[in-house]
């Protein structure tokens, strides 16, 4: 399995809610998007940084995902490139479904 941390910088500070309603208009472009296990959305507590944090089942899952026309519309919805972060994850505990992951 893959994460991918994406994060960029808001060219303005937002709250909580803004970050929110903002991340349930995009929410639904993943829901059962091939090869993805999870999306978080993040709002750093200052509110100046966003992104996601994504756990894919391989990075040729997420390499289909992260194009240009999707480093584009990021731009234009948040107003600034984001990074990419790439982490290799081995195992993933997850308390809510009681269950150790782990793809060999």
């Amino acid at each position: 399995m893959l994460t991918v941390i994406v994060e960029f910088k808001l060219p303005e500070k937002i709250t909580i809610s803004q970050a929110r309603e903002t991340f349930l208009s995009t929410a639904p472009k993943y829901k059962g998007m091939p090869g993805l296990v999870r999306k978080y959305y993040f709002l750093s507590q200052d509110g100046t940084k966003a992104g996601g944090i994504y756990l894919w089942k391989s990075r040729e899952d997420a390499d289909r995902i992260y194009t240009e026309e999707w480093k584009s519309f990021v731009r234009v919805k948040y107003g600034t490139d984001p990074s990419l972060t790439y982490l290799d994850c081995p195992v993933v505990v997850d308390n809510v479904l009681d269950e150790i992951i782990s793809e060999s």
